[in-house]
């Protein structure tokens, strides 16, 4: 079978995407040190409890597990070297049948907690909300098992325990993963996403699904971009909610003033505007280079909009 795409996180640092049997290996071989004994590698998108992962302290042997799933299918074995560890991770990384021969592995114990079924109307509910999430495409699953579980609470009453939420997020996971591996090609945002980075590299703060609203947003962008950068676009998550609905795609964008100083007579709200419209300028064509359309009066006071999106925005965990 084809090797799946990987991220690998440490106790020190990560995520590292993709990062090839070189970074592992050089990632495999860094552990040890205080503070840096574990690293845990998932598939892209991530596989609801199916992972493999290591720990090692310094002179002993390499402690390493992996996970089919559910608790009752958790293996542990130990080897000498990293060398070992690298071996046994790259077969499970290219999905070779007998990856796990070798090393002799013994199941771990883990108690199975036995969850009562959610409330029908609950279910119903939650699950239109967890998939609209999924449609969206920017939670990863942690993120959303906690939504699911904090979601519908009212007057400190939780009619969803961490277990349901979990069992409930992880199947509809599972459902969206299976329904975008049917897709080929390159996305929508994906598109969006080169765009993104080509403003980013030419100075422009370019963030995606960015705070909750635009107020949130204007507040929060100067401080999360490079200090010199000359400008920001982002849209808020009730802007991607608005795309993954199948509407337009609603950015917000401007340019950051050069000095602190506030804008305080006709010449100085002209200097923003047109800082503005230049950064509009440049965010419209970004997208023209990966073949996205817009729409925008090219003032500084219109919204870009993205327009005749298909929303199909892949899961990575």
């Amino acid at each position: 079978m084809q090797a799946i795409k990987i991220r690998i996180e440490t106790e020190s640092d990560g995520p590292h995407d993709d990062p090839g049997l070189t970074g592992l290996t050089e990632l495999v071989e860094r552990i040890g040190a205080d503070g840096d004994r574990f690293l845990v590698v998932t598939g892209i998108p991530e596989d609801p409890g199916v992972f493999v992962q290591v720990w090692h302290e310094a002179g002993g042997d390499y402690q390493l597990e992996h996970r089919a799933g559910a608790p009752d299918r958790h293996f542990r074995t130990f080897v000498a070297t990293a060398a070992e560890v690298v071996a046994v991770m790259a077969r499970w990384v290219r999905q070779e049948a007998d990856w796990d021969l070798g090393p002799v592995w013994k199941r771990l114990e883990f108690p199975v907690e036995e969850v009562p079924p959610l409330d029908p109307a609950i279910e119903e509910q939650l699950t239109g909300i967890v998939r609209n999430w999924l449609r969206a495409g920017y939670h990863g699953l942690a993120t959303l098992v906690e939504e699911a579980e904090d979601n519908l609470v009212a007057d400190g009453v939780r009619p969803v325990s961490r277990a349901q939420a979990e069992l409930l997020v992880n199947r509809l996971w599972r459902e969206r993963v299976a329904e975008q591996s049917g897709w080929s090609g390159e996305t929508d945002p994906e598109r969006l996403g080169r765009a993104f980075a080509a403003l980013e590299a030419a100075g422009i703060t370019a963030r995606e699904n960015f705070a909750c609203c635009r107020g949130c947003g204007l507040a929060e962008i100067r401080g999360d971009g490079l200090p010199d950068a000359r400008g920001f676009v982002f849209f808020h998550s009730q802007c991607t909610e608005g795309a993954a609905d199948g509407g337009d795609l609603y950015l917000l964008y401007g340019g950051f003033a050069t000095s602190d100083g506030a804008a305080d007579d006709a010449a100085d709200d002209a200097a923003d505007e047109a800082r503005t419209a230049a950064v509009g300028r440049e965010v419209t064509a970004a997208l023209d280079a990966v073949g996205l359309t817009w729409a925008w009066d090219g003032s500084a006071h219109d919204a870009i909009r993205v327009t005749g999106l298909d929303w199909r925005k892949r899961l990575t965990g």
